[in-house]
């Protein structure tokens, strides 16, 4: 347990020590963390290809996503709702911009898609050396996580601001715990330990993290059903953002996820104005920081 703990923690808290004040580094980093992204999905696509009885693995995989998929989502917008009802965020009259296409946006997220597909159809050929994905995994998660702890920590994001920002922090908490209990309700019902559960629903939107570390704790069927169920969120979240902006400003936050600092920041800004950015990224930002803490307690 200790082991896999200190895997996720010490590249992650290395790399937030990391200070980078030039723009062409940290674009570098950007770009090098979006292709780690892809080197992940690829490894676990391969990783599942090599596994024994594929039917009902692939099968096993559809079925967690859906209904893990399914409760997380409903936990999350009951919570959101009740705090509508109990807090609602008033805000003034803003212009509301047309959105990025979300055409374009979906076909981005699919790519992903079919990065891990390739890899999927690769793996079946059984080819000695894609043995091998399994010890890339590992090298591609500590690169990831150290990458991923130099941007939090070159965000712009302090202490102060994160907790001065009482919506922002409220929304993340919020879709944190109810997550949480969506998680456990979707182990119950598929007969899985509560702390798998927990573990698959702490990923909140984060495909990349979720997959790998999950595939490393649990195998590549656990870890693929994470990346479907955390791709599901964002494929929602572009959906349905434009069409909750308006009366519910908070629910269309907290569906975005950990992606709320990134991905899914230029709908949130265009449709909800610039004063709904602030309360973003803190949350974005917020659940990026739990979500490997978290999925690293409970594997």
């Amino acid at each position: 347990m200790y082991s896999g703990l200190l895997i996720i923690l010490l590249p992650l808290t290395l790399g937030y020590f990391v200070h980078l004040s030039n723009k062409t580094l940290l674009s570098a980093v950007h770009r090098l963390l979006n292709a780690m992204v892809y080197v992940i999905l690829f490894v676990m696509g391969v990783s599942l290809a090599l596994q024994e009885d594929l039917g009902r693995n692939l099968f096993s995989i559809f079925q967690y996503a859906t209904v893990f998929f399914l409760c997380i989502f409903a936990a999350n917008m009951l919570a959101l709702f009740l705090l509508e009802k109990r807090d609602p965020w008033i805000t003034g009259p803003h212009k509301q911009e047309k959105p990025p296409s979300r055409l374009h946006m979906v076909f981005e997220s699919l790519k992903l898609c079919g990065v891990l597909i390739l890899g999927f159809l690769l793996g079946l050929t059984g080819w000695s050396w894609l043995h091998f994905s399994n010890s890339a995994s590992k090298i591609a998660l500590v690169i990831l996580l150290l990458l991923v702890g130099i941007q939090l920590r070159n965000s712009g994001m302090n202490l102060k601001q994160i907790l001065l920002n009482r919506r922002g922090m409220m929304i993340a908490t919020i879709v944190a715990i109810s997550a949480l209990v969506g998680g456990a309700v979707a182990a119950l019902i598929l007969g899985l330990p509560v702390k798998t559960g927990l573990a698959l629903a702490s990923g909140y939107g984060w495909y990349s993290l979720s997959g790998i570390l999950l595939s490393d704790a649990y195998g590549p069927i656990i870890g693929s059903a994470a990346f479907f169920n955390d791709l599901a969120r964002e494929l929602a979240a572009i959906m349905l953002i434009p069409a909750l902006i308006n009366r519910y400003r908070s629910s269309a936050i907290g569906l975005s996820g950990a992606t709320s600092m990134d991905f899914t920041l230029p709908v949130l800004q265009r449709c909800g104005g610039v004063s709904i950015v602030p309360a973003a990224i803190v949350h974005g930002f917020v659940l990026s920081l739990f979500a490997p803490l978290l999925i690293a307690l409970f594997t």
